[in-house]
């Protein structure tokens, strides 16, 4: 049950790339010696890439948590907002901390 691919021969809207771009792009078929001659990516690319591309990886939906959280309207100054936010990816757990540190959880 591979993805199966269709080649276009043809240039098609709506693919997220310009009738322009299609034009520009010059990509003949692979012949069978170039084909015979490729390696694996773990064979020619650094461990590194890999560490990378491993970090970068998420699941679909929300992340798991211990306890169900429960969504609520919460009106704040917006230079509060903009400092937790500047705080990096994870500002809503930081919130949530001072939240449960003020509220002396």
């Amino acid at each position: 049950m591979g993805t199966e691919y269709r080649t276009k021969k043809e240039f098609e809207p709506g693919n997220g790339y310009t009738k322009d771009d299609w034009d520009i792009v010059d990509s003949p078929e692979l012949t069978d010696d170039e084909l015979a001659r490729m390696k694996p990516a773990k064979d020619v690319l650094p461990s590194s890439f890999f560490r990378g591309l491993a970090g970068a990886r998420r699941g679909r939906g929300r992340p798991k948590v211990e306890k169900p959280l429960v969504p609520v309207t919460l009106r704040v100054e917006p230079d509060v907002l903009e400092a937790f936010k500047a705080s990096g990816e994870d500002w809503r757990v930081r919130m949530n901390e001072a939240l449960r540190k003020a509220a002396g959880l």
